[in-house]
């Protein structure tokens, strides 16, 4: 046997499904086998490997068992000479096993091996390559310097930002989205270290297999994509519990000596420190608009009593404390409630959710208002000046949170997908069926493939002339068809493009699912869902 697949699936059926195709399609010719390991999804996950991979070895966990249990399970029972570990919302080139057996044959010195990975969007993904998160490392990480200087040898170290990502490097540290292993040195290792439920375990791997006198290598030579959930995984306090205590276990067992307490100490202290910020952050960002809102318009109707009692009563203090103090914070809840039902806290909305939402709470404050006893009417005037400057304030406060991303804002309407799809007219109609199924709108600008008799209608040229297509079309979006194309034409295209900020999103084989990054997270569409 000279491979064995291993991938631990939860809950991700339909890139699973997408993954598994494009492990089979690289494993032809070569003597291989493949496991699936659920831990306990409740997705169909399990239905869909025995009826479309029953080739593939499927292991039914009854409970969420972690990464590290899951993979073991596996491990233990594979046969092949190479064992890759993959993450199942991974996409393999054809090529990408065959070439990296050919350099693990070429490099018995090799304890594992690790690829160039890209995201949905085209983006090199840095983790790609790393070294060991030292103390000194992780310092630098935790402390921002990194990110300050990713290219300097010492401050950017642990994403290796000073090596070139198209060149072969020995590294210190592998991703767990594609661990690439020699059996052999994983005997000698030890599999995956279950202290470790999610995070950390490819580092412990990483490093003892350099312990036991072998070398990881990231090698450029094949290229896979690997759909990221980040935004979405990072926004929850489980995640950063799971993260930074997983980096606290590695710290603990392998850094915590005498020689390095102080260290150890300071690197503890960062990471509970960051998981705090970590936490904070997320919190404030979805606090932000409400909070901003809230302060904005109550402060809008303290400015426009001003201006009201200014104009009619000649700068007087007219209105009394209770206005103030007990009426306005009560304005204040029914705009914020209408704001809320018109959905203007989703995390896309426009300027037409916002002013629906400041109507509807003026009307709900106006019908209570007509039922309030006449010494606790002050003014209509002052609810329709208030009207007014909430609908700027929340206008404003969005603009605010749009700029610093942390939601997004249009105008209007969320701007229309100018789509150009790469491949045959038949799968460009299945790719429209999902999006037009899921109310998208689009605006379809036609097909691009290469063509050797003359254009058919919707015919926009050849793929090497996307370029040229994209700009006379004004696209924003590719859809790719992996039934006309291989993973390697499409990555390579994402590669060309992927400073030309297009949106990137492939058409299954059987045409039914549409995978992608839709900004911040993962996506995958299919026939009937919404």
């Amino acid at each position: 046997m000279k491979i064995s697949v291993v991938i631990v699936n939860y809950n991700v059926r339909n890139f699973l499904e997408q993954c598994l195709h494009s492990v089979f399609e690289a494993c032809k010719g070569i003597d291989h086998e493949v496991f699936v390991v659920d831990n306990h999804s409740l997705d169909g996950s399990q239905a869909m490997v025995k009826s479309t991979f029953p080739e593939a070895r499927l292991i039914e966990n009854k409970k969420n068992l972690g990464f590290s249990k899951a993979n073991n399970l596996a491990l233990k029972m594979a046969q092949g000479q190479y064992q890759l570990v993959l993450n199942p919302d991974t996409l393999l080139e054809e090529n990408t096993l065959r070439k990296c057996i050919d350099f693990m044959d070429a490099h018995p010195e090799a304890g594992a091996l690790g690829v160039k990975m890209i995201d949905g969007r085209g983006k090199f993904l840095p983790e790609s390559k790393r070294s060991l998160p030292t103390p000194a490392t992780a310092f630098y990480k935790m402390f921002g310097l990194a990110a300050l200087f990713p290219r300097s040898k010492r401050f950017g170290k642990y994403h290796l930002g000073y090596l070139p990502e198209n060149g072969i490097h020995q590294v210190e540290v592998l991703s767990g989205a594609f661990m690439f292993l020699r059996k052999e040195a994983l005997n000698k290792a030890g599999l995956f270290d279950e202290d470790y439920f999610m995070y950390g375990e490819d580092i412990d791997l990483s490093y003892r297999l350099l312990k036991h006198g072998y070398k990881n290598y990231y090698f450029p030579g094949t290229t896979i994509i690997h759909y990221k959930g980040e935004s979405t995984k990072k926004s929850s306090i489980n995640y950063v519990k799971t993260f930074y205590g997983a980096m606290l276990v590695f710290i603990r067992k392998h850094f915590a000596h005498k020689e390095n307490s102080l260290f150890y100490l300071l690197i503890k202290l960062a990471v509970y420190l960051r998981g705090f910020i970590s936490v904070s952050k997320r919190l404030g960002a979805r606090c932000f608009l409400p909070v901003t809102d809230a302060l904005l318009i109550y402060t809008g109707l303290l400015a426009m009593t001003l201006l009201w009692e200014n104009i009619r009563f000649s700068g007087e203090y007219f209105y009394p404390p209770l206005l103030k103090q007990v009426i306005f914070p009560f304005y204040v809840a029914l705009w914020m409630t209408g704001l809320f039902l018109a959905g203007a806290y989703l995390r896309s909305s426009n300027l037409r959710n916002s002013i629906l939402g400041i109507l509807f709470g003026t009307a709900a404050i106006l019908i209570l208002y007509s039922l309030l006893p006449i010494h606790l009417r002050f003014s209509r005037a002052l609810i329709l000046l208030g009207t007014a400057s909430s609908m700027v304030a929340t206008a404003l406060s969005r603009v605010t949170a749009s700029l610093l991303r942390i939601s997004e804002f249009y105008l209007f309407q969320q701007p229309v997908a100018r789509i150009v799809f790469v491949g045959y007219p038949q799968d460009s109609s299945r790719a429209l069926s999902i999006l037009d199924s899921i109310g998208q709108p689009y605006v379809f600008a036609g097909n691009a493939y290469d063509k050797k008799k003359a254009p058919e209608p919707g015919w926009l040229g050849n793929m090497a002339d996307l370029e040229e297509i994209i700009a006379i079309n004004r696209v924003n979006e590719i859809i790719f068809s992996s039934g006309n194309l291989g993973l390697s034409q499409i990555i390579e295209c994402m590669n060309q493009l992927n400073k030309k900020n297009i949106r990137f999103r492939i058409l299954s084989a059987d045409g039914k699912t549409i995978m992608g990054v839709n900004p911040g997270r993962k996506e995958m569409l299919s026939l009937g869902t919404g």
